[in-house]
């Protein structure tokens, strides 16, 4: 179960508390008015909430008068959405759909003019957006494959013009949670390739302005969750480049202080689930650097104590759970992987049970966005190692674990609904397609997997 919120200014309070009074000092003790008053009632707007699996759901009243919720909701209960004045016209919106996982709610029965008694009809509806479009850079044919998801089988089929020409040696890629714009990080040329996609066929075009530069040898890229700021390990030049995102166009402005300092050759960085802090591996220095993001600018702000150290000598790969409780660090050197609580404060804590044995050079880490289960890419042992989550980020090894890959795995993905995982292999020239079982999070090759890419691909991105 997941928050929802309906945002409420501190005027709308005002003035609900002062109609508050004026309704109880014209109440009479035979539930009438005093005489030559007319009373001001509030009813309260009431229905169904389904199929929230998502976060951040933001709905909004349009009336004039309306009060806010906040807290929790069980799916198909009665809750409260609001409150309206009696005669008043209500419109019940959805202001921002929930997001890790991705959803589209509705809203039905929300739109009308109230009476005498509560409004108890109103129904928001959830369902999570589906898998429409992968893609993948290919490092050593400098160019991006672009294919459409069958979101029943999880089958991939090439999109017309693919591939689609990138910078010299894409090796990173990130899609921006609204699916408009596609991120590609070319390390030889010091640059970020930019790219909107059609939403009906998922085609590329580069954006006016792109590429972007980004400091020496950049590794990684990721962008927060609400598709505001984009974030650039640059593993030359020990930093993170961050950027805002034009919502209009996607084009890229470096935040003020851009670049930050992480520790020695920066090798991953992410964004949590709920968009208030990024991680940095720190593959020379055995650490990772944390950092909290200020939300109205982007830039980021060192948490005390980071970097803070990770089991082993060669992190190379970092992710978080959808909730931003939990941290996980692969660790290159070590062949473990390695959880941790409590970050944003200076104590952290490591998860029990934690390192947790990985395949040989662990390279890449996924999460399915329904906080279940954990899935790494082991470049020197070709598979792919699953975890479940137990309660307090504890993993437990999934069985029949690890699943076979091809020729050097580099990079995994798992799809919007958590039904399917994509893994590159970067020495096949291919993309190995598994469906997850729901109950244990075991892999199967679906199929007519593995699927061809160019040349050495590198990373993979999944869109909606």
């Amino acid at each position: 179960m997941k928050p929802f919120r309906i945002p409420i200014s501190a005027s709308v309070w005002l003035l609900a508390a002062v109609i508050a009074a004026m309704m109880t000092s014209c109440h009479s003790g035979g539930g009438g008015c005093v005489s030559g008053t007319e009373c001001l009632q509030l009813v309260r707007l009431e229905g169904t909430l389904s199929g929230l699996v998502g976060s951040d759901l933001v709905l909004a009243n349009e009336s004039q008068f309306s009060s806010g919720f906040g807290g929790t909701a069980a799916n198909g209960t009665q809750v409260s959405f609001g409150a309206a004045f009696t005669g008043e016209a209500y419109n019940l919106t959805v202001q921002t759909q929930p997001r890790s996982p991705a959803q589209t709610c509705v809203v039905t029965n929300g739109a009308g003019t109230t009476g005498n008694t509560d409004v108890t009809n109103i129904a928001v509806t959830c369902t999570t957006n589906l898998p429409r479009f992968a893609y993948v850079a290919n490092r050593g044919s400098n160019n991006i494959s672009a294919y459409s998801i069958d979101p029943a089988t999880g089958t991939l089929a090439a999109i017309a013009g693919s591939p689609f020409a990138a910078g010299n040696l894409p090796v990173a890629i990130a899609v921006d949670p609204t699916g408009h714009f596609a991120y590609v990080v070319n390390q030889m040329d010091a640059t970020l390739s930019a790219f909107s996609i059609d939403r009906n066929s998922g085609a590329l075009t580069e954006i006016s302005g792109s590429p972007f530069a980004t400091g020496l040898s950049p590794t990684s890229v990721a962008i927060d969750p609400s598709s505001s700021f984009v974030y650039v390990a640059n593993g030359g030049a020990g930093s993170v480049s961050a950027y805002t995102i034009t919502a209009a166009s996607g084009s890229l402005t470096a935040i003020t202080g851009s670049p930050f300092a992480t520790g020695n050759s920066p090798s991953c960085v992410a964004v949590d689930g709920i968009g208030s802090h990024v991680y940095v591996t720190n593959k020379a220095d055995g650490t990772f650097s944390a950092f909290s993001i200020d939300l109205s600018a982007g830039d980021l702000i060192v948490i005390t104590g980071s970097p803070f150290h990770a089991q082993g000598g060669g992190p190379q790969a970092v992710v978080t759970d959808p909730s931003g409780d939990f941290v996980y660090v692969a660790d290159g050197a070590s062949n473990s992987l390695s959880g941790f609580a409590g970050i944003g404060v200076e104590n952290i804590i490591e998860i029990a049970g934690s390192p947790y044995a990985a395949g040989s050079m662990p390279y890449s880490i996924a999460m399915d966005p329904l906080d279940r289960f954990i899935y790494i890419a082991n470049q020197g042992s070709n598979n792919i190692s699953g975890f479940a989550l137990d309660s307090g980020g504890v993993l437990d090894a999934i069985a029949s674990s690890p699943f076979t890959a091809g020729t050097e795995p580099s990079s995994v993905a798992v799809d919007n609904t958590g039904k399917f995982a994509y893994v590159v292999n970067t020495g096949s020239g291919t993309v190995s397609v598994y469906a997850i079982d729901a109950g244990s999070g075991a892999l199967s090759p679906i199929s007519g997997s593995p699927f061809v890419t160019g040349t050495q691909p590198a990373a993979i991105a999944l869109s909606d």
